[in-house]
């Protein structure tokens, strides 16, 4: 008995140190949480603050800044706009990025290693970056800058996205499906159209989700590029010069819960995509 009391002993301890440790990370992840979307609840809520001054709580709720959000014709023309510029960066990611990720994952090519690993430069270069080099390379062009440049800058930055995903797929795809295909007097393009797109379709709409999302809301690439037209990110920076009104936290609000949605709904796919490997 006195022999096995120390190991007993040495088991509470482990157990109660352990607890110990899972309740001291809950609380630094919950910190780190509240530390990254506090600001957004108290934006959600000065957003139907009916006084233009920000008070905490809220005297009076009232939905006022959402109705002169709407009156706001210069705030619509540039949700118009970076509605046109997101709906423009998606095919052009989608048309070069998917057969960039079939050439990746069906032929050798001399450079491929580099090819594979330059991919990924647009994602971990920062964005002013992008931007002032792309302006740069459109300048000796002289192409004038507008919506066109900016699809441009997105498509370049966002690409990336598009083809890893769909790279990480093919990797898992079973090609024997598309041999049996042909065996069964299909032809390639058929191939591709029955077998192999069905199979990587949510890798294609998942990344192409993120893609809007992230195009909709990006600003460091478009300060560079845009040029007599705005898109929403650059509107809400020229209100800000005179400084947070309640409308910006209107337009905010709901631009944050559409990309919060898409990104989740992009997620799930990318998720389900996995998971039917």
């Amino acid at each position: 008995m006195a022999s096995r009391l120390p190991e007993a002993t040495r088991r509470t301890s482990g157990e109660a140190g352990g607890a110990f440790g899972r309740r001291t990370l809950t609380a630094v992840a919950a910190l780190i949480f509240a530390f990254l979307y506090l600001p957004v609840v108290v934006l959600f809520v000065y957003s139907f603050n009916e006084a233009k001054v920000f008070t905490f709580p809220p005297a009076n709720l009232s939905f006022k800044w959402y109705e002169e959000l709407f009156n706001d014709r210069d705030m619509l023309q540039s949700i118009g706009n970076s509605f046109t510029v997101a709906s423009g960066v998606v095919p052009v990611t989608l048309l070069l990025g998917v057969p960039a990720a079939f050439a990746l994952n069906r032929f050798e090519f001399p450079g491929k290693s580099v090819f594979e690993r330059a991919v990924m430069l647009p994602l971990m270069i920062p964005g002013l970056i992008t931007g002032l080099a792309i302006l740069l390379i459109i300048k000796r062009t002289g192409l004038s800058l507008s919506l066109l440049t900016i699809i441009i800058g997105h498509s370049v930055a966002w690409m990336p996205i598009v083809i890893t995903q769909v790279y990480a797929r093919l990797r898992r795809f079973d090609r024997s499906l598309e041999e049996a295909s042909m065996d069964l007097g299909a032809d390639r393009w058929q191939t591709f159209l029955r077998v192999t797109l069905p199979n990587i379709r949510t890798a294609v709409l998942g990344s192409a989700l993120l893609v809007f999302t992230l195009s909709f809301d990006e600003i460091a690439i478009a300060f560079f590029l845009t040029g007599a037209d705005n898109t929403l990110p650059m509107h809400i920076w020229s209100m800000l010069r005179e400084g947070i009104s309640p409308e910006i936290a209107a337009i905010a609000t709901i631009t944050v819960s559409v990309s919060i949605a898409l990104m989740l709904v992009a997620l799930r796919l990318m998720r389900g995509n996995r998971e039917d490997a």
